[in-house]
C-alpha cells in the first residue's frame, strides 16, 4: 500500500488530513511520507515535521488501519 493509496482510503474519515494546505503548514509533501506495514495488519505512515526556516520540528506519525480506513494515533 502506498501513501497515495491512503490518501484514498482514508479521505472520508480525515478530509484534512492530506490536505495541500495542512501539509504545506507542516512542511510536508505525499512524497515525504514512509508506509511500512505493522504486524497488526495496519500500515505505519511517518514523515518530517519543518518549519519555515527548514528546521525539522519533529515526526508526524500514524497508523491507517484498513479495515476502518481510519487514520490512528497510536
Amino acid at each position: 500500500m502506498t501513501i497515495y493509496d491512503i490518501k484514498r482510503e482514508s479521505e472520508e474519515k480525515s478530509p484534512y488530513f492530506f490536505n495541500p494546505d495542512t501539509l504545506r503548514f507542516f512542511g510536508q509533501t505525499l512524497e515525504d511520507f514512509e508506509v511500512s506495514k505493522q504486524p497488526d495488519g495496519r500500515f505505519k505512515i511517518s514523515a518530517p515535521i519543518i518549519d519555515h526556516q527548514n528546521t525539522n520540528m519533529g515526526e508526524t506519525i500514524r497508523y491507517f488501519n484498513p479495515i476502518n480506513n481510519e487514520l490512528e494515533r497510536k
